[in-house]
């Protein structure tokens, strides 16, 4: 799992930041174990994608691609935002370009090293 040294977390926890763009978090509101359950679960099917590309099967493929998309719904990083209250979901949105942009400029300037490139 990255840190959120790597991938700092935006104030609200619901974004981290990958070379500026925003990228949904997981829901907080998963316990611990059923985080780790559902990674797994996605790691397991991105191996089975890589085994299906190189097999040729046209059918596994899509049945993997399935599972990956499923894995991360539940974690809460794709399909409806997890939140309740209503704000967008800003998710693939260039952190400059958002509500964060100031938060992100401060993060910066402090840590000028570690988020250069982000």
């Amino acid at each position: 799992m990255a840190s959120t040294e790597q991938y700092p977390l935006t104030p609200d926890g619901r974004y981290i930041v990958a070379r500026g763009r925003l990228w949904r978090a997981a829901n907080p509101g998963l316990t611990r174990e059923e985080r780790q359950r559902l990674v797994e679960r996605l790691m397991d099917a991105r191996r089975a994608m890589a085994i299906a590309r190189r097999g040729g099967e046209a059918a596994a493929p899509r049945q993997a691609r399935s599972q990956i998309h499923a894995a991360r719904i539940a974690l809460g990083g794709h399909g409806p935002p997890w939140w309740t209250d209503g704000a967008p979901d800003l998710d693939r949105h260039l952190v400059r370009d958002s509500p964060y942009a100031q938060w992100f400029a401060d993060r910066q300037a402090r840590n000028p090293p570690d988020d250069a490139q982000r």
